[in-house]
């Protein structure tokens, strides 16, 4: 079977992901944050969508706005008229996902929905901006990606959710699971976008990494800050970090020779 390929993913790997910007050197999510990582010579930035209860669409993490700003409040259940006075870390404004996207048209964004009120002001604005090869959906419910999938309405990558990980994950560790890996080949979804472990439970092993690449599919890992962690990682085959150490990963790629900036 020939499977579909994405022009989100066509970039020298590994893929190095600056995670909401760069957190750990900056404020999360912020324009500012992800200037600087462009400045490195990020291609790929990570970011969370949400919708206000007018349906302006923020690039913004967290459900509420307790942690990182200085007001309060679910941002679903706020007018933008409200959720714009409110500042990160008391001086940024939290930007639209649309003047992200339009800030680089040459970088890509990976996309977390976090909500399903999210998925038709994300679709309004891929059209809007003409987007779609530049971003990869994802989400921590597979029924949220489904629904995205659909409003999107045209081909857009994404990842697995959470079912799909479970699928792979054991079929890496045991026969049986033909019939369910044939239907993940099926979807047509090109990478499997996990955390190194979870409760406990390891995901990223060699034979996971094994069976996405016999099906056709990269594995991007989050999020990983620790270089020596990144070596590891990178010497296993994944196919791109997600990290909040962005001048970190990048002196590690370099090292390795395995640093494509861009250009």
């Amino acid at each position: 079977m020939t499977r579909r390929r994405f022009a989100f993913l066509d970039h020298p790997g590994p893929l190095a992901f600056a995670h909401r910007g760069g957190a750990a050197e900056g404020r999360e999510n912020t324009m500012s944050a992800f200037a600087r990582a462009v400045e490195l010579g990020y291609t790929y930035l990570e970011t969370d969508a949400h919708a206000t209860a007018d349906g302006v669409l923020l690039a913004f993490h967290d459900h509420t706005l307790d942690r990182v700003t200085d007001s309060k409040g679910r941002i679903s259940q706020l007018p933008y008229r409200e959720v714009r006075k409110a500042r990160i870390c008391g001086t940024e404004e939290i930007p639209l996902l649309e003047d992200l996207l339009g800030a680089w048209p040459d970088v890509r964004f990976n996309i977390d929905v976090k909500e399903s009120a999210t998925i038709l002001p994300l679709a309004r604005a891929l059209r809007r901006t003409n987007a779609y090869d530049r971003v990869c959906l994802t989400s921590f419910s597979d029924l949220r990606l489904a629904q995205a999938r659909r409003a999107v309405g045209v081909p857009v990558c994404s990842s697995l959710g959470p079912r799909g990980v479970a699928t792979l994950r054991a079929a890496a560790m045991g026969s049986g699971y033909g019939r369910l890996l044939t239907s993940l080949a099926r979807a047509g979804v090109p990478c499997a976008q996990v955390p190194i472990g979870v409760g406990g439970l390891r995901v990223t092993t060699r034979s996971f990494i094994r069976t996405a690449h016999a099906l056709g599919m990269q594995v991007h890992v989050w999020t990983v800050d620790d270089p020596a962690v990144m070596r590891r990682l990178l010497d296993l085959g994944v196919d791109g970090i997600m990290t909040d150490n962005i001048t970190g990963l990048r002196d590690v790629l370099k090292a390795r020779g395995q640093w494509h900036p861009r250009t």
